[in-house]
């Protein structure tokens, strides 16, 4: 199956709260503000599986990315922006301020995790290389690293830019598990 990011795009907008987190985040104008994770990928699988686009999605990742200020007041500012401005959505919007992730990331994950420099950075390091997936606010670009083959066909791979095995089987068996037919690829499995 042929999949570009044309249809990518298509199916991630099916979700209307996609589009309306898009117009939302738009006008706040965080700075390298990005949409992303399962609330874009999980439109991808649920459409292959009959599902409504926005089946099941348990929160919307917003990143950004100010080194400005690596404050959590700065932080929790934005936040509070973006819960002002989607409150009537009645979805949880997860907004997190990449440059500031190093500093509590090992003490949550009990992995080093190193300081970034954009807010794609973080969209890098997901666990499974085929959700590295994020929507430009600013001009609703696709930002994706990787190709978009392994996300049509449900391979899931483990990022070799973020290579945690534990993390990476365990995220991968949740996936697993709402998506029966996704195919995992152990870590220690050649390249294909």
């Amino acid at each position: 199956m042929s999949f570009d990011s044309d249809d990518f795009l298509a199916m991630a907008r099916r979700n209307p709260v996609n589009v309306a987190l898009l117009a939302r985040l738009r006008a706040l104008a965080l700075p390298q503000c990005h949409l992303t994770a399962g609330c874009l990928f999980q439109a991808v699988w649920n459409l292959r599986t009959g599902r409504a686009a926005d089946a099941g999605v348990k929160d919307y990742d917003v990143f950004y990315f100010d080194d400005s200020d690596l404050s959590w007041e700065a932080e929790d500012a934005a936040i509070r922006r973006v819960q002002a401005a989607t409150a009537d959505l009645g979805v949880t919007v997860e907004v997190r301020n990449q440059a500031r992730v190093h500093r509590w990331y090992a003490a949550r994950f009990g992995a080093a995790y190193p300081a970034l420099r954009s807010a794609r950075d973080g969209i890098d390091r997901y666990l499974v290389a085929c959700t590295c997936v994020g929507i430009d606010v600013a001009d609703g670009a696709l930002y994706v690293p990787d190709s978009l083959q392994d996300l049509a066909d449900g391979i899931l791979r483990i990022n070799p830019r973020h290579a945690l095995p534990d993390l990476f089987r365990a995220k991968a068996a949740s996936y697993q598990a709402r998506w029966p037919w996704l195919q995992v690829i152990a870590p220690d499995a050649a390249p294909a």
